[in-house]
């Protein structure tokens, strides 16, 4: 059999998603789930192992063609361990080791990720940043998130943890006088505190709008607030850009995430205008692309990691 085979996974906080999928990145089926993570962990890694078998005769094929499982999860996760720690959007599921169950359960290797680092990979792997050295990949949708991709391998910091590339601080707020909106890691200005949906959605609350759509489309009518607002994430993606060009120097950044990929061509002129003024970084090398796998990425992801650790 020439074609590689894998599952792949991406649990959420409300949805989990599997797909058969195979060496090329194709994802031959899929099916998703409700998380239902307040049921417990043991009931989940079963509905998976179900929703496994599913696909698999959806695809044709059997447990014994999977050179493995990848997982993609939202974190705190260990992937050197296997384990999934986050009861915080995952209630129940405290220091829950989800490789050993699947690979004893399907007889194949069992992989985990964060679900940001399984979006990165997805896209280096099938999707805009496919054959690229070197990725970095931001999410914008309710936090901000993302992932780093070298040499086809998912960059580790201390501990094996990643990169949190939602937590720059945009200091450039502070210089002007604009006032740089707490965030939950402890400092200010973050990235996230002021380009997710979640600080977009807060800034409009102000003027009366209830979430970050609402702003958008008040900012396509022209409403003076609202520009000023995404003005403001404009700023704050090009500052990031300019942090992640100088430490990653990236062949590609990758935008994702609900936000991102909805409104990316908002979004590209500022990020491309700092890549073009970053004299430090080689003139023209650098791209910024839209991300192209959407909600697949992290299964994409998932699964490359059967095929470049296992088969």
């Amino acid at each position: 059999m020439s074609e590689r085979r894998a599952l792949g996974i991406d649990i959420g906080g409300t949805k989990i998603a599997v797909a058969a999928v195979d060496s090329a990145g194709r994802i031959h089926a899929q099916t998703s789930l409700v998380t239902e993570a307040e049921r417990g962990f043991g009931q989940a890694v079963e509905r998976m192992l179900a929703a496994g078998d599913e696909v698999l005769a959806r695809a044709g094929w059997t447990r014994r063609e999977l050179c493995g499982v990848g997982v993609g999860c939202a974190g705190p996760v260990s992937a050197q361990r296997g384990v999934i720690d986050n009861p915080y959007t995952l209630p129940t599921w405290s220091n829950c080791d989800i490789v050993t169950p699947l690979r004893t359960a399907l007889g194949k290797p069992a992989y985990l990720e964060n679900d940001a680092d399984s979006a990165a990979l997805g896209e280096w792997f099938a999707g805009a940043a496919r054959g690229a050295s070197r990725v970095v990949m931001l999410t914008l949708g309710t936090g901000v998130g993302g992932g780093v991709v070298l040499e086809g391998r998912i960059y580790r910091g201390v501990r094996g943890e990643h990169p949190e590339l939602g937590h720059m601080p945009i200091a450039q707020f502070a210089s002007e006088g604009d006032a740089a909106p707490a965030c939950y890691c402890g400092t200010r200005g973050c990235l996230e505190a002021i380009a997710s949906g979640t600080a977009v959605a807060e800034a409009g609350k102000a003027f009366g709008w209830d979430d970050s759509r609402a702003v958008l489309a008040a900012c396509e009518r022209g409403d003076a607030n609202a520009a000023r607002i995404i003005e403001r994430v404009k700023r704050a993606l090009e500052m990031a850009t300019w942090t992640v060009l100088h430490t990653f120097m990236p062949e590609v950044v990758v935008l994702g995430g609900g936000l991102g990929d909805a409104q990316f061509e908002l979004w590209r002129p500022a990020m491309e205008a700092c890549a073009a003024r970053a004299t430090m970084v080689p003139v023209g090398s650098v791209r910024i692309v839209k991300a192209e796998l959407g909600n697949d990425a992290g299964l994409a992801g998932a699964a490359s990691l059967a095929f470049s650790e296992a088969c």
